[in-house]
């Protein structure tokens, strides 16, 4: 009973959770900081940003646009489902002071922080 419980509680856990993590760099800047998430083949308004105290959290959707009809699966290593990553940088966020750029299949984060929060 006790690993019908464990199972069905990881079962859960795993349908409620995003099933991938973009890999990111998190740098420090002259005027803030600069977030950049390897996200090829997710198309930019399938990302959302979102911004609150301390924490930006990015998420989005990674589709499989090359479906074909009659198509057999020789093998299959990318993902293709849902996203998320929450970045906690040591200043206070606003969506004002943020500025994102898809370039080369890579989200570039900037955050500007006020002088008095760096």
């Amino acid at each position: 009973m006790l690993f019908e419980n464990l199972l069905i509680e990881n079962l859960q856990r795993s349908q409620a959770a995003p099933c991938w993590q973009p890999r990111a760099d998190v740098y420090q800047v002259h005027n803030g900081w600069l977030l950049k998430m390897e996200l090829a083949g997710v198309r930019p308004e399938e990302v959302q940003v979102l911004a609150g105290g301390n924490s930006l959290t990015v998420s989005g959707h990674r589709r499989d646009w090359l479906l074909e009809q009659g198509r057999q699966c020789y093998s299959l290593e990318i993902t293709y489902s849902r996203f998320e990553r929450t970045f906690e940088l040591p200043c206070r966020l606003e969506q004002r002071q943020i500025a994102t750029e898809f370039r080369d299949g890579m989200l570039l984060i900037r955050v500007v922080a006020s002088a008095a929060h760096q």
